[in-house]
Order: structure tokens, then C-alpha cells, then sequence
């Protein structure tokens, strides 16, 4: 058990489906957005990929940065930036895949959360992968207080952007993109419920 939180430290487990499903391979470019304290980056920093991140919260960062030395030396710390998603500043299309674990239902309204999918999107290139995993209603529908708009009090005591399937399917279209799994959701004993969106971009857009 040992061995395997070292080599993987505290990973989500369905980004290390994506592992499994051979999505995500040594040399590939991958930004977490929403990076925190790096708990998703261990294997990556320690397998040849290259890494960027960004977290609005600056201990956050330093955390991130004080991993990729003691991993991956190699990597510049000016790879891991304090930024919102939103407001990302690097280049249009310079990420072989996004990463997006527990972010997105953090967003203040609707024009929040679209702002930070447009940018993951903006810096994914044609061909990528986008992989989200995030707070949703799908399950628990009548167990969600409506605060406004898709703002919710959940059971936990928790207040969250929630999303549905609907949302996710029209956004998949709106985006142009390919659905590379089915909306997957977990219900975590009737407190909240993830679900996994995982797409890729469209090779020419």
C-alpha cells in the first residue's frame, strides 16, 4: 500500500481510469486547473510528463512547486501559476489534455462556470482531452435546496454550482466535442453526487 500511494500519491480514482484507459502517456502536456496542493500530479511528475497547473490560492502553488522539485526537477516553477481558471495565460492549444477534479462546482453562477470551461477549452489542443469531475444533481434531484440559479444547499451542508446531464450533453454539443465515456456519477450516501465528464476536441475546429 505504500508503494502505491508513492507512485500515485492521492490521485482521483477516475483520473486514474483514464491512466488505465491509456488516454494519458509519458510525454504528453497536462494542466490541472484547479491544481490545489498536487494530490492528482505524483505519477505524472514522476513519469515524464510535462506539467503546468494553476490554483487561485498561493499555498497551493507553493505546495505544487515544492512536489515538481523534489519530482521533477526539471520543470520551471513558472509552470505552476496562481491564477483563476477563468483567467488562465497560457497559450491557446498548448495542452495535450485538461484536468479538472472537484473545481467546476465552486463557480459563483452560470456565467462563472462557462467562463472557466471556455478557457480549459480555449488552452486544450484540437484533439485533446478534457476531463472534469464534478458536483451534479443526477440522482439526488429532489435533494437539493435551490439557493438561485444552479446553486444548491446540499445534504452535507455544502452549497455548490450543480450541473445535469442535460447541461453536460448540450455543453458537449455546444463545444463541438466527442463524449469519450458516459456521464458517469457516483452518489455519495445521500450527502452529494460527482459525475465524471470526460470529452475530447475536435481535430479541426
Amino acid at each position: 500500500m505504500t508503494d502505491l500511494v508513492s507512485e500515485f500519491g492521492q490521485i482521483d480514482i477516475y483520473v486514474f481510469d483514464q491512466l488505465l484507459r491509456g488516454r494519458l502517456v509519458p510525454g504528453m502536456r497536462i494542466l490541472d486547473a484547479g491544481c490545489g496542493s498536487g494530490r492528482n500530479l505524483v505519477y505524472f511528475f514522476r513519469n515524464g510528463f510535462e506539467i503546468f497547473g494553476v490554483d487561485a490560492d498561493p499555498h497551493a502553488v507553493a505546495s505544487v512547486r515544492a512536489i515538481a522539485t523534489r519530482l521533477a526537477s526539471r520543470l520551471p516553477a513558472e509552470n505552476f501559476r496562481v491564477e483563476p481558471v477563468e483567467r488562465m495565460s497560457f497559450d491557446d492549444a498548448s495542452a495535450d489534455a485538461v484536468l479538472s477534479s472537484a473545481v467546476l462546482h465552486f463557480a459563483q453562477d452560470e456565467q462563472h462556470f462557462d467562463a472557466m470551461v471556455r478557457e480549459m477549452w480555449r488552452v486544450l489542443k484540437p484533439g485533446g482531452l478534457l476531463f472534469c469531475r464534478l458536483a451534479s444533481d443526477i440522482g439526488m434531484e429532489t435533494r437539493m435546496q435551490r439557493i438561485e440559479g444552479r446553486r444548491f444547499l446540499l445534504p452535507d451542508g455544502s452549497q455548490r454550482y450543480l450541473v445535469n446531464e442535460a447541461i453536460l450533453m448540450d455543453l458537449t454539443r455546444q463545444l463541438g466535442a466527442t463524449l469519450l465515456d458516459p456521464v458517469k456519477t457516483t452518489v455519495v450516501q445521500d450527502q452529494r453526487c460527482m459525475t465524471t465528464w470526460v470529452v475530447r476536441k475536435a481535430l479541426s475546429v
